[in-house]
């Protein structure tokens, strides 16, 4: 195989790493973080570094000159860049003759930008992708050399569809990391005009307003939930967060007013009125509710 060196601190990266060391893909170095404020999903890949007796850095800037250095050090052939929240700069993208390799778990060019698995959830989508492309200056728009899709169920959550995008994404890592090798890849470009570009989300857009139709609180409670922030509702000035939920579809509600306590089976079992049926929480951080009141 070509000299690889391998960048990530997420439980995505863990996976593709520890997948190619068990088929037998070693690597030459790896960059990753000991900790880290911004990744729900944050693992570091020191324990694998250690397990397999590869040189590692870990850093707070992959472009920094400690890091570079590094990396020039090691003198890849191809760099996998799985799972790391910062811009790679020019300087390392220039490094490898093979280019730098990103994950994008989303159907490029379509749903480039932040969280591509949340937003696939909350928009209720049916479908999504898992994508590896070469990377260049700018945010998942490289030639692409794999992209596999991934279907979504109506009972996928965010852990379910992180898991299923993964066994897919594995298969893939395995199959180009083979092609680098065999000189077989074959890059393809993106269409600059196609496609979109997903926003980054901020608290505001996890808040449930009972106004929504019970099928969107149940979409956004789905993507947002472990390993994600989780949704959440205001009781007052506290924040409730809300970890899974059903839609009960009935007409019986239907000149209720959205908020209203319809059922509490207890402290996070509960069942409120939404705009076009009932949501059924299942499971929530405790709070104190009253049948009859309003949130």
């Amino acid at each position: 195989m070509k000299k690889t060196l391998f960048i990530g601190c997420v439980e995505s990266s863990y996976v593709l790493l520890e997948a190619m060391f068990e088929a037998g893909y070693p690597v030459a170095g790896i960059v990753t973080m000991e900790q880290s404020a911004i990744n729900a999903d944050f693992k570091s890949l020191v324990p694998l570094a250690e397990k397999y007796n590869v040189p590692y850095i870990c850093t707070k800037n992959v472009n920094d000159d400690e890091t570079v250095g590094f990396i020039k050090n090691i003198a890849p052939e191809v760099i996998y860049c799985f799972g790391w929240s910062r811009l790679i700069g020019s300087e390392i993208l220039a490094l490898p003759k093979y280019g730098v390799v990103g994950f994008h778990p989303a159907a490029l060019p379509c749903n480039k930008g932040r969280h591509p698995l949340i937003w696939a959830l909350v928009l209720g989508l049916k479908e999504t992708a898992s994508t590896f492309f070469i990377m260049d200056e700018g945010a998942d728009t490289g030639d692409i050399i794999s992209q596999m899709p991934v279907a979504i169920s109506d009972t996928d959550d965010a852990a379910d569809l992180y898991a299923h995008v993964l066994e897919v994404a594995k298969k893939q890592v395995i199959e180009f990391t083979k092609a680098f090798a065999e000189e077989r890849v074959e890059p393809k470009k993106q269409d600059p005009t196609a496609g979109n570009a997903w926003r980054k989300r901020g608290r505001a857009d996890g808040q449930i307003d009972w106004r929504m139709s019970a099928r969107a609180i149940y979409n956004l409670v789905r993507g947002l939930t472990h390993p994600y922030v989780g949704a959440h509702f205001m009781k007052g000035e506290a924040e409730v967060k809300v970890w899974k939920c059903q839609v009960i579809d009935t007409n019986d509600y239907a000149n209720i007013e959205p908020g209203k306590i319809i059922k509490v089976n207890s402290q996070t079992d509960f069942v409120i009125k939404a705009y076009d049926g009932l949501v059924h929480v299942i499971d929530s951080d405790p709070v104190d509710l009253t049948e009859g009141e309003y949130l």
